[in-house]
């Protein structure tokens, strides 16, 4: 039996052949609560998109499966909690997927958000682990946020994907575009909360990423996506949605919204001082906070 668990400094070629060439599969799962399996209930708690994975590549494989993700984690949080702990599993197949507790939150930095997800992509990638992620969806848009306080988030989640753009051609990682398929658009893959996949939403995550790993040459059958968890009745949902998602959006609703009223504020005031011709001479975009980290500051010079 060949064992997955000896890290090396390989390519991204280099790990699949590593999981190609296994019969015994360590996967690591990082992340927040969608990865916990919030929205997918069973009989002794959650499931979620990670453990239906495992589960699927157990059909073909030895697999063992650690899933670290915490509800509520912060990419600081991953690197400083959940990493130490999966470079120890020695995992040959790692997901990675964090960021809408970041850019929810006031204290949102791009800056420190990147360095952060480096720092875990580029510890990950040394282990010899093939890593999995996903490109995000635009969150405000299936919460039905009002525009005022959407415009801030899709702003913030571009960044955010800009940035896992960056560790993608870094690293070579696998990723899910979540966005660009529109079935995440649709109301049956979320919850009753409409944070968290629902039961149909984490099967379609964990086939998309089987899909993946199918075509780097890792052999088995992908979960299937028809629910077969009995459908949550609406008391349960109702209790769902008062002890967890209002208490969730409350908190995020004071910490994105102050944020979202200082960006019409900005904008208010410089289209004033556009009609009163009083455009300053270097004006600092309303968005200058939620820009790109490498990108440069926006600079408007009059005549």
């Amino acid at each position: 039996m060949t064992d997955t668990s000896k890290p090396s400094g390989a390519t991204p070629c280099d790990r699949a052949n590593r999981i190609r060439e296994a019969d015994y599969i360590r996967f690591t799962a990082l992340g927040d609560s969608a990865t916990f399996g919030l929205g997918d209930p069973v009989d002794r708690g959650w499931r979620g998109w990670a453990r239906l994975l495992a589960d699927a590549i157990s059909t073909a494989n030895d697999v063992s499966f650690c899933n670290l993700a915490m509800p509520g984690a912060t990419v600081r949080e991953v690197r400083n909690i959940q990493l130490p702990r999966a470079l120890d599993h020695h995992a040959a197949i790692v997901s990675l997927v964090v960021g809408l507790n970041d850019v929810m939150r006031s204290t949102w930095d791009p800056a420190r958000f990147r360095e952060d997800l480096l720092h875990c992509a580029g510890r990950l990638a040394e282990s010899g682990a093939l890593i999995m992620t996903v490109r995000f969806h635009d969150h405000g848009k299936v919460l039905g946020l009002p525009r005022w306080l959407s415009h801030r988030m899709t702003a913030r989640i571009k960044v955010l994907n800009e940035i896992y753009d960056e560790v993608h051609e870094r690293y070579g990682l696998l990723r899910v575009d979540l966005d660009a398929d529109r079935a995440t658009y649709a109301r049956e893959f979320w919850a009753a909360d409409r944070m968290h996949p629902s039961e149909r939403g984490h099967r379609q995550i964990a086939a998309r990423v089987a899909t993946l790993l199918n075509e780097e040459g890792l052999d088995f059958d992908p979960p299937v996506t028809a629910c077969v968890t009995p459908r949550s009745t609406r008391a349960r949902d109702t209790h769902d949605l008062v002890t967890s998602a209002a208490p969730w959006v409350a908190r995020r609703l004071v910490d994105l919204g102050p944020a979202a009223v200082r960006t019409a504020l900005k904008r208010a005031r410089l289209r004033a001082a556009v009609v009163r011709g009083q455009v300053p001479t270097v004006a600092r975009s309303a968005e200058q906070d939620d820009r790109h980290p490498r990108d440069p500051v926006s600079v408007r010079v009059t005549s």
